[in-house]
């Protein structure tokens, strides 16, 4: 197991239980105790963001708690009421430390839309980049259930894979996931780690009586599940612990919570998803750029391109051949083919000149670059 003060790169999921420690409202004493650690271990070089609940709870609160239905449109009023009110005091708690935030609302459509991925990938790479803190909701406010993504635990997930997370931090109102009820069995004692996911670990989380029920540890199961095999480590911890994330990034860390291990590296799940792809294009390559890609460690530039077949948007999976027609590689495209064929023989420099923007010196990055 891999020490974890090298997490360089954490996801950290707040639950609605975290975030009002168990009454009614938002518990600013609470949510700044979380706030702290987290300006802590930024201050030690590590990239934070936040999937936080609690729009809809902050709605209630700001509403003086109406009596209200519990169907969709009423949820979305609340939400739409509360997650101003939710990022204004994380705004205010970050801002005594020195620190931005910025809002991030994401919809299922957001990770199914190729161009709206990459969007989204790229807005949070850039967040991070300045040392501002993302905090991500699911878009509650225009949400149905067509397009929900279900559970901010889920989304995190989403959000893990997205950002090539080392780390999911799911903080609950429980110390991990226990062998049983703790209210009706004093014997229930922490599973502390799981390397698979089996049939015995979910009849664990969602056993009848569960303090959980379906929607709680179910659903944090179903992130670590995710998770994992996009090569993230997850733990499942309890919120209210003092120090929690300080700890679990310390060298005791992993024994605090349920640690679920990665079933792959984030290299062979980004490989394995690349080739499974079925290439909508393809780019061809002088000499120069396939004896760089072949020997390793290069990312395709412009200046090595010089001709494009097919059409295809930013983002879509392509075939790169060099002279005589030979596959060399295959790789997820920075720019559309449009654009790739006015930046065909061009050095990197010369990109926003050209189109006038620019989503990167690389054609290929290497890190969405597969050898064939």
């Amino acid at each position: 197991m891999e020490n974890n003060e090298q997490f360089d790169r954490l996801i950290v999921k707040l639950g609605t239980g975290v975030l009002t420690a168990g009454t009614p409202r938002l518990s600013p004493r609470r949510m700044l105790e979380i706030v702290r650690q987290i300006v802590l271990l930024t201050e030690n070089g590590k990239q934070i963001a936040l999937v936080s609940s609690g729009a809809i709870a902050a709605g209630r609160e700001q509403l003086n708690n109406p009596e209200l239905g519990r169907n969709i449109p009423a949820k979305q009023m609340l939400a739409a009421v509360g997650q101003p009110h939710l990022m204004h005091t994380y705004a205010d708690l970050f801002a005594i430390f020195g620190l931005d935030v910025a809002q991030v609302l994401l919809t299922k459509d957001d990770f199914r839309n190729r161009k709206r991925y990459l969007n989204a990938r790229d807005t949070l790479e850039s967040l991070l980049s300045q040392g501002v803190v993302p905090i991500i909701n699911e878009n509650d406010t225009v949400g149905t259930y067509e397009i929900k993504l279900g559970d901010n635990d889920n989304l995190s997930a989403l959000v893990a894979n997205l950002l090539d997370a080392d780390l999911l931090v799911l903080l609950t109102d429980q110390p991990g996931l226990l062998t049983g009820d703790p209210r009706i069995d004093p014997d229930a004692e922490l599973i502390s780690h799981v390397d698979d996911i089996n049939d015995e670990i979910w009849e664990v989380a969602g056993r009848e009586n569960s303090p959980w029920g379906t929607g709680g540890m179910v659903t944090k199961l179903q992130a670590a599940q995710l998770a994992t095999r996009s090569g993230t480590r997850v733990v499942i911890a309890k919120g209210s612990q003092p120090n929690i994330l300080i700890d679990l990034c310390g060298p005791e860390g992993s024994e605090i919570g349920t640690w679920f291990e990665p079933v792959s590296t984030h290299v062979e799940s980004r490989k394995r998803w690349i080739l499974s792809e079925k290439p909508v294009g393809t780019l061809q390559i002088d000499k120069g750029a396939a004896r760089m890609l072949k020997k390793g460690g290069a990312s395709l530039l412009p200046v090595g391109v010089i001709g494009v077949e097919g059409k295809f948007e930013r983002g879509a999976i392509v075939s790169v051949v060099g002279p005589g027609g030979k596959e060399v590689s295959r790789g997820q495209v920075n720019y559309n083919s449009k654009d790739i064929e006015r930046l065909s023989g061009l050095h990197s420099g010369e990109i926003t000149d050209k189109l006038g923007y620019t989503y990167g010196d690389e054609v290929i990055h290497l890190d969405y670059l597969v050898l064939v």
